[in-house]
């Protein structure tokens, strides 16, 4: 089902490589503004394709410069590219090593199932992506896919690829990246073939994938023959059965509500939660950790734990099925943003009063500074739930998942111009 091609990727020249940890940035969606303001300093880091300062006109003007004087030079041949990260979470030692490749993928349309969604985009962040793509033709950083493979039959492939890496750096996050690269025909032949029957689980990179979507329709015609560059998208995929996917929680930001006060919020969440204050509210995440339907809530003067009654999902009402209604995140939406907070349920995408943070201590202390008006801290993601959500047909929230660690841009870019997306002819895959 899902069509994969090995394609030539453009890297800094090899002079560049080796300092290439200065060339790396975090992907759009995460970058801070202090690093932006850092990143930019470098004329020639990749934040200036992927987050450009200006217009897109000016990313690609960059695009175009850094082609011409050979910042940035394509592979000889076409390739899959094996990526690493190994990385440990807060509180533990342990190491893990989240593996994966990354290659062109076809760009399937929602309705035909290969690609599933599991979560909502924000409107305007899909619109600055396909702005960015129409005019560059460059997928600056892959998105990240799930597939599933029990049988782990590609991995012995990418541990040799990985064994003699092109790159390996530490990224912003304290994660160290390694990326391979395999050119065998034979062996890129064999990972072909093992994604043709797989249905792929988009986990991170919906508002990539979406305007990869909309410049696909807007570039085709009759004469297409649907093997074009823009029929293709770029994509990270790794195995979902892996033991080291990691699923992080993001939590909630509430501000500029007027006629905001907590003894309303409180008022509105009885009729359906149990509460009970909480002391130290650093210890809000560790008291509802592994409880269903059980939320931290930090105000400015108090914090609170709460936990949904059973009996409350009689008075649940948005269309979807049992398995949707009983998520955690569904729940923090209906219950505590729509009937507590009054934000309906079709204008929280875009709604200026909800934020997201994934940092636990940092949502403590945006409260306790006013910056916000409340966090609602929420817990980690279950796998299972997120491919209940997918085969369901139905979506998350936005922000719902933050799989860890993220991916950085930098290592490599994919031009879908139609002179660099064609195989050499001396390519097997011509």
């Amino acid at each position: 089902m899902a069509e994969i091609k090995p394609f030539r990727a453009w890297r800094y020249n090899r002079e560049l490589g080796r300092e290439l940890e200065a060339l790396t940035s975090p992907l759009f969606d995460v970058v801070s503004e202090k690093q932006r303001q850092t990143l930019y300093k470098n004329p020639l880091n990749s934040i200036h394709l992927s987050v450009p300062l200006g217009s897109a006109d000016e990313a690609a003007d960059t695009l175009q410069r850094w082609r011409d004087n050979g910042t940035i030079v394509p592979d000889s041949l076409p390739g899959i590219y094996v990526y690493y990260q190994y990385f440990t979470l807060p509180g533990s030692s342990k190491e893990y090593c989240r593996k994966g490749f990354i290659s062109h993928i076809r760009t399937y349309d929602w309705e035909e199932k290969v690609i599933l969604r599991h979560e909502n985009t924000i409107p305007k962040a899909v619109n600055d992506r396909i702005e960015l793509l129409a005019r560059t033709m460059l997928h600056v950083s892959p998105t990240h896919g799930l597939y599933s493979d029990p049988q782990f039959e590609l991995e012995h492939y990418m541990d040799e690829a990985i064994a003699n890496p092109l790159y390996e750096t530490e990224d912003y996050q304290g994660v160290r990246d390694v990326l391979g690269v395999i050119q065998d025909a034979s062996v890129i032949k064999r990972f072909i073939k093992a994604m043709a029957d797989k249905t792929i689980i988009l986990a991170d990179g919906h508002h990539r994938y979406e305007s990869s979507l909309v410049l696909k329709h807007r570039l085709s015609s009759p004469s297409s023959t649907g093997n074009e560059g823009f029929n293709f998208h770029l994509m990270f995929l790794s195995n979902m059965e892996s033991d080291d996917l990691r699923i992080l929680p993001t939590h909630r930001l509430i501000s500029g509500i007027p006629d905001f006060s907590e003894e309303r919020v409180l008022r509105k969440l009885a009729p359906f939660f149990t509460i009970k204050p909480i002391e130290e509210p650093d210890s809000l995440y560790e008291i509802i950790m592994g409880k269903p339907w059980a939320f931290g809530l930090v105000f400015k003067e108090n914090s609170y734990k709460i936990r949904l009654q059973p009996e409350a999902f009689l008075d649940f009402h948005w269309p979807f099925p049992e398995e949707i209604k009983r998520l955690d995140l569904t729940v923090m939406h209906y219950f505590i943003i729509e009937r507590a907070l009054g934000i309906p349920g079709k204008e929280q995408r875009q709604s200026p009063h909800i934020g997201f943070d994934r940092i636990f201590s940092d949502c403590i202390t945006k409260v306790s500074r006013g910056e916000a008006q409340l966090a609602i801290i929420t817990q980690d993601i279950a796998m299972e739930d997120v491919k209940r959500v997918c085969m369901s047909g139905y979506t998350m929230p936005q922000k719902s998942t933050y799989f860890y660690p993220k991916i950085i841009c930098g290592f490599l870019f994919s031009s879908i111009r139609e002179e660099d997306f064609a195989s050499p002819a001396y390519s097997p895959f011509a």
